[in-house]
Order: structure tokens, then sequence, then C-alpha cells
């Protein structure tokens, strides 16, 4: 299988407020930039809608280097949490539904066509990539303000 690298980056401004996501795709030194936005989201639906869209994009499965600074995201599909909400109908460990229900479905279905090794980052740090994922993410939400 291939090996791709998958940067993602979310933005909201207000939450809920207009949102934009940015995506980078990495692949034997082809890059692809994606990216999109909402005018009224929250930061954690951007979030998820990057990492969504970048593996949609891929045409066949593959191994996934995925790199993003949401916790959220990260701990959630590294960590099981997310099977674990969808298991239990969406309702977290402590009883209360788990939130965006719609975009966790679709990623789980999208992980278990690839091979995902998950990458926390430092936003707004020194990553490059996640910088312009930032910048792309941003860049869309100004869209809506």
């Amino acid at each position: 299988m291939k090996t791709v690298s998958i940067y993602t980056d979310g933005a909201c401004s207000g939450n809920p407020g207009p949102g934009g996501w940015g995506a980078i795709l990495r692949y034997r030194g082809t890059e692809k930039e994606l990216s999109g936005g909402e005018a009224m989201t929250t930061n954690n639906r951007m979030e998820l809608t990057g990492v969504i869209a970048a593996l949609q994009a891929l045409r066949e499965p593959c191994v996934v280097e995925l790199y993003s600074d949401s916790k959220y995201v990260i701990d959630a599909l590294e960590k099981g949490w997310a099977r674990g909400w969808r298991s239990r109908n969406w309702v977290k460990a402590d009883k209360k539904p788990a939130l965006n229900p719609d975009l966790w479905e679709t990623l789980l279905e999208l992980t278990e066509k690839h091979e995902l090794h998950y990458h926390w980052v430092k936003g707004h740090a020194d990553n490059e990539y996640n910088n312009r994922c930032d910048r792309l993410a941003v860049s869309e939400r100004e869209k809506f303000t």
C-alpha cells in the first residue's frame, strides 16, 4: 500500500460561528491542498471535516500518517473512544451524548478502509504543514465573516 502523509486543521470564529478547514496530502514529493468552510459550525466539526475530506480524496486503501493539532480527533481515534461511542449508540462513557455523530460515523467508515497512524502536533508551533493547514482553514473561515 502507498504511504500518504495527511495534515489537517480546523478554525472557527466563535463556537459556533463561521469556520474553515484545511488539509494537505503528501505522497512521494507531491502535495495536494484541500480546504472548505461553513457559515455556522464549530471548531470540532471543522477539525473532523478536514480529516474526512482528506481521506475521501484517497483513491485506494493507503497507509496514512495523520497529523492534527486536535486532541479531540487524535485521541478519539487512537484511543478507540469514537468506536466506543458508536457501539453505545453515540453515548459517551459518562452517559452524555457524543457530539458530531454524523461526522464520526463517516470518519470511522473511512478509517476502516485505510491503515492509519495518528500523530498529534502542537498547533501554531513549528510544524510547517500544520501552519499551512491553519492558514487554509482561516482563509476559508474568513469567507463567511
